[in-house]
């Protein structure tokens, strides 16, 4: 459907103008009748002057289709020979072939009009895209102008919409150029890439070349050595027969000295040769790079401007001027749903429109964009945009994975060991590719004293056991298998792959501790794991944090443990963040009810994928100090926005999402490991020792409160009427 207006003349660049009062008719116009019109209105403008800008009549362009250049050679050949009588004469009747030069410059004059043809189609399409969008921006502004829509509108909020609808049309031509921009790149990049394997297809035969003639080189310098000896050596007398030939042998001997120099002569050409094909590749490598991070800052610039088109397009699809639901809402709501839209496969390629930039799942397998609540989908898509945009950034400077590959490089022939230089590399961030073989390293680093007490398959042991025997913790771990990580595909349904791995993990660990059987928590840290590592990897991975990094009690059923680095952390919080500590302690705001889960889970669904992997590096590698580091840092990240709020439940409803809203982990992991120092651990280990007595006291008094009180219900004469929590449940 499109919307037709009466009395509007279509003005060049999208500006409409409304002689008289104009009206809307709701038609469906066949592309016949669209092109007639155009045409009729650019009959009615004055010529312009000289050669500027496009002439928009189809009729005075006529049609030029491609034709194959064989067919056009023929032709050019069938038409001079039949028009030049003198070039028949002198072929003569035996029907030779023309000269070469001649078939050469033919050759050369059929290229250039085919090169002609192909500007001309070129023009031709960016003239119906120009024509396209002409129409559209009329159509679409003539509606906005409308004397009906306008009716009842006050001025400014007409203005307001006029500026909106700018604002959108000049993103959308920036959308256009950049993906033009990008294609044309894309193209020049091909075309570079072709011409270096043309150089390097060159430069080794070149090579074979000169090995050959090295070859040769010797073999004659050999040979001249010899002769050289044999004249050397004095003849047994004059008239002798072997002074005979002693001429022969010394033209011999200068036929080869001048092949020598002859083949020195040619091997010069052939290394400057050599040098400038070099040179050459050299330029063409550095040409390529150059345009690689062009490419990569424009597709950074790209999802830039589509996340503010998405929030553009989420604040005018808010009623300006009233709650009437008009063709405009309607409009934005369906630019809106196309702009939410992921790349999938099964969507074709279309020329002309913007390019999906965000896939439906990431690197990790999470999704990036929820199905159910549009307003939340907004918001992850326009996060998942800002994300692609810091990850194009910064590989335009020195990639960490360069570094990495240095690193492996250097230990190919020894084992990986703790460094500082190794800790350096791991806190910034294990690239993806190399996150499977460093984290299995460090877990093989941390469990080794248990590896070698148990005998070879241990892990498939304990799991045929939990499988045959009765395991409390069974219908437990049942039941959380679906609800681990929902979000991610490799987790999503039953019959995915993840979920029986998951079960035997937590089967054999259950079966391995059954102090601790099964913990809510224990099921999310081995999704991650198993993620980069395989089953008995990942089992290996869960008994380093819980019995390695994790103090006694941290996950039984009292979360002992837990409670006591909550008590730790406010400790640091104070010293850390003396203003945020103190502003929470004003409105009474117990920020620990949203750490408690950070600690216990190692911030899984807390933070986006991409920093949570990252934090998981330098978890697995340093140990738990790395939580309290990152908790901090997460809060100064974002400590003047929570000091800006001045009651506790606007400040509770902040600190429930406000870690998600973090999204670059360069600046999250400099706050941590820098300004946040110095951080020893015999401080955290002092700290929970001195909290842990004090938990277990107030564990004591509960418990003798408790027991006080049941003694005094039994022995009251009313006791029925007293009834504990637990009976009451029961």
């Amino acid at each position: 459907m499109a919307f037709v207006p009466v009395g509007v003349e279509t003005g060049w660049k999208g500006c409409n103008r409304v002689s008289g009062k104009g009206e809307w008719e709701l038609l469906d116009p066949s592309p016949k009748d669209l092109e007639e019109s155009v045409v009729q209105e650019e009959r009615k403008k004055p010529v312009p002057e000289g050669n500027k800008g496009f002439p928009f009549d189809f009729g005075r362009i006529p049609y030029k289709g491609k034709r194959p250049l064989k067919d056009m050679i023929g032709s050019y050949k069938n038409r001079h020979s039949s028009g030049d009588p003198s070039a028949e004469g002198t072929s003569g009747s035996g029907g030779t072939s023309k000269p070469f030069s001649e078939m050469q410059l033919q050759l050369q004059s059929q290229q250039e009009e085919l090169d002609r043809l192909k500007k001309d189609l070129s023009s031709q399409k960016e003239l119906v895209r120009l024509l396209q969008q002409t129409v559209r921006s009329s159509q679409y502004d003539k509606y906005f102008t409308s004397s009906r829509l306008c009716e009842g509108i006050p001025k400014d909020t007409l203005e307001l919409l006029h500026q909106k609808d700018d604002q959108i049309l000049g993103l959308t031509s920036q959308l256009e150029r950049f993906s033009l921009e990008k294609e044309s790149l894309q193209q020049e990049v091909r075309t570079l890439k072709s011409k270096v394997g043309e150089l390097n297809e060159q430069l080794g035969m070149l090579m074979e070349t000169i090995q050959a003639k090295d070859e040769v080189i010797i073999k004659l310098s050999r040979q001249l050595s010899e002769c050289e000896g044999s004249v050397a050596s004095p003849s047994s007398a004059p008239g002798s027969p072997s002074a005979a030939p002693t001429g022969r042998d010394q033209l011999e001997l200068d036929r080869l000295k001048d092949n020598l120099q002859g083949y020195k002569t040619q091997n010069k050409l052939l290394n400057r040769e050599i040098f400038e094909l070099s040179a050459l590749r050299r330029n063409a490598e550095r040409r390529e790079r150059d345009l690689m991070a062009k490419y990569s800052s424009l597709e950074a610039k790209l999802c830039q401007i589509e996340s503010k088109y998405l929030i553009l397009l989420q604040e005018m699809k808010t009623p300006v001027c009233s709650e009437d639901q008009g063709p405009a809402r309607d409009v934005i709501a369906q630019l809106l749903e196309d702009a939410l839209q992921v790349e999938s496969p099964e969507q074709p390629e279309q020329a002309f429109v913007k390019p999906h930039l965000v896939s439906e799942y990431d690197i990790y397998g999470f999704k990036t964009v929820p199905e159910d609540d549009e307003e939340e989908k907004l918001v992850a898509k326009v996060r998942a945009l800002d994300l692609k945009t810091l990850y194009l950034t910064e590989n335009q400077e020195v990639s960490t994975g360069v570094k990495w590959e240095n690193y492996f490089a250097s230990t190919m022939n020894r084992e990986m060991m703790c460094s500082p230089e190794l800790k350096n590399l791991i806190r910034a961030g294990i690239p993806h590719e190399h996150r499977s073989k460093v984290w299995k390293w460090c877990v093989d680093l941390h469990t080794r004293k248990f590896k070698d007490t148990t005998e070879p398959g241990y892990f498939q042991t304990l799991l045929q056991k939990a499988l045959e025997k009765q395991n409390p913790a069974s219908k437990q771990i049942e039941l959380d298998l679906l609800r681990t990580l929902p979000n991610n595909k490799h987790y999503s349904c039953p019959t995915s792959e993840g979920i029986q791995k998951l079960r035997n993990v937590l089967l054999a660990f259950s079966w391995r501790n059954p102090d601790i059987g099964y913990c809510q928590g224990l099921n999310r840290l081995v999704a991650v794991a198993l993620l980069y590592l395989e089953q008995e990897d990942a089992f290996w991975c869960l008994v380093t944090i819980v019995e390695v990094f994790m103090p006694r009690d941290y996950y039984t059923k009292t979360l002992l443990g837990s409670q006591v680095d909550q008590r730790v952390f406010r400790d640091l919080m104070s010293e850390k963040l003396p203003r945020l500590h103190a502003h929470f302690e004003q409105y009474k705001v117990d920020y620990t009810l949203i750490t408690f889960n950070w600690f216990l889970v190692v911030f899984v669904d807390s933070v986006v994928s991409d920093i949570l992997f990252k934090i998981w590096d330098s978890f697995l590698y340093e140990g738990p100090k790395v939580i309290f580091r990152f908790a901090l840092a997460l809060f100064k990240y974002k400590e003047e926005e929570i000091l800006k709020l001045q009651d506790s439940m606007s400040i509770f409803k902040y600190l429930r999402y406000f870690t998600r809203t973090i999204l670059d982990a360069r600046k999250l992991i400099s706050i941590s490991f820098g300004d946040l120092n110095p951080f020893p651990l015999r401080q955290i280990r002092n700290r929970r020792t001195y909290h842990l007595e004090k938990v277990r006291l107030e564990l004591t008094e509960l418990e003798a409160i408790r027991e006080d009180f049941l003694r005094e219900r039994d022995t009251s004469p009313d006791k029925g009427e007293l009834v504990s929590d637990e009976e009451e449940d029961t």
